[in-house]
């Protein structure tokens, strides 16, 4: 006999609501002018990066925690994260008095390893261990067995999948209108399978828009091959959805509930942080600006229709916000490098400044060591533009005044080695 396959109701759902209510309050679900004026469109934040965690973890890891027999969860839980589930489930140890092990990537930035602390107090341990989630997942798993506590999945559980939930009936509650479209970040499924279902239940004219980063699209590829494929290799970029393996039970209702998935290159993600920042003082993680960053892949489509996108989360640490300037810059078509051949003479350099560079280029970078034993010198150079139009200008330049050089942008090889 087939065993039938789990699919999260709407009962379930609104049962793990009761059971948030002892730890969360529903999160804003607000208009965006700048957004909604630019797409011309009527788009609404889900406003998860505003969670008592700062993001909609919380509701997964505590709904799987609350699930558990009393008997068995006073030998501890275990969990592996890259920093929100690891947060959510923290906290759940804090409110609850159990201990937790929390399994977390090296890679993990400070930022969200001191916030696991600050919210687990001295109900949790920290492991830092593997370079990837998947790495520090798997080493969770096998401490877990060996100890006797209850693993918590990140995503691929029914009542994690049920708890993330909670967010479509709370949007359902707040919106005054039908939707048109939801976009919802993917990283091993959790949160697109449950808020998916019940939106799919409730409000089945909606279409549900899944968002991964370019550089971890597992759920895309599971669902383009049928089947769950493990990435060889993934971008850590957007370290919030930069999974190797979507979920088994996450692909299964994915595959059924999503109208589309769309991957969205982590420069346009990096430009919509800044954007988010600038102009609405919203402050949010990769992976919380990968909803709002796919909507200019869908601008023709969402023109004149009501949209929302989930703010999944906002854990940032300042120290990488030159990074994601700096990607930005790069995916805008803003900043180019270029190593270039000098002749070993005064004022070569000068030359190249005066005559190359254009009144409204700014040059950005230069490394360069004189070789007096040779003819030429290679200088690193790095130039950034004031409009991605003027790029054409500064390589008619180059050119006209006999540069010798090599474009780098594009060269991922050695692009990496040198910047």
């Amino acid at each position: 006999m087939e065993t039938k396959k789990y699919f999260p109701t709407v009962e379930a759902i609104e049962n793990a609501s009761r059971v948030l209510d002892e730890i969360i309050e529903p999160t804003p679900f607000m208009r965006n002018s700048n957004l909604s004026d630019l797409y011309e469109a009527d788009v609404y934040l889900k406003r998860e990066d505003l969670q008592i965690v700062r993001s909609y973890k919380i509701r997964g890891a505590y709904n799987k925690i609350r699930s558990i027999e009393p008997e068995v969860l006073k030998y501890g839980i275990v969990c592996a994260s890259a920093g929100n589930h690891a947060q959510g489930v923290a906290l759940s140890c804090n409110k609850l008095q159990i201990m937790g092990s929390i399994f977390m990537p090296t890679t993990t930035p400070k930022q969200k390893i001191e916030q696991v602390r600050m919210f687990g107090k001295e109900y949790i341990d920290i492991v830092l261990t593997g370079d990837t989630f998947d790495a520090a997942n798997a080493a969770a798993i096998e401490f877990a067995g060996k100890s006797g506590r209850t693993f918590i999945p990140p995503f691929d559980d029914p009542k994690v999948i049920e708890g993330q939930g909670t967010i479509g009936l709370e949007i359902m509650k707040q919106a005054k209108e039908p939707l048109d479209y939801i976009f919802i970040p993917i990283g091993g499924g959790g949160l697109a399978s449950g808020l998916g279902a019940y939106i799919r239940q409730v409000s089945p004219q909606t279409k549900i828009i899944g968002v991964e980063p370019a550089g971890a699209p597992c759920m895309k590829t599971a669902i383009d091959k049928g089947e769950v494929i493990e990435l060889e290799h993934i971008d850590k970029f957007v370290d919030g959805a930069a999974v190797k393996k979507a979920g088994a039970t996450t692909f299964g209702i994915c595959k059924d509930i999503l109208d589309d998935i769309i991957v969205v290159p982590e420069g346009a993600v990096c430009t919509m942080i800044i954007q988010m920042y600038n102009k609405s003082a919203i402050v949010v993680e990769p992976a919380g600006a990968l909803s709002t960053a796919a909507l200019k892949f869908y601008a023709d489509k969402i023109k004149g229709k009501r949209v929302a996108c989930i703010v999944s989360g906002s854990n940032n640490d300042i120290t990488r916000m030159e990074e994601i300037r700096e990607k930005s810059l790069l995916y805008e078509g803003l900043k180019h490098y270029f190593i270039v051949n000098f002749p070993q003479k005064p004022g070569a350099v000068l030359s190249f400044i005066r005559d190359v560079i254009g009144p409204s280029d700014d040059l950005v970078y230069i490394q360069y060591i004189k070789k007096t034993n040779k003819d030429f010198g290679p200088a690193l150079i790095g130039i950034e533009l004031s409009a991605k139009e003027d790029f054409s200008a500064l390589m008619s330049r180059m050119d006209s005044n006999g540069i010798s050089y090599e474009y780098i942008n594009e060269n991922n090889k050695l692009f990496e080695i040198l910047i």
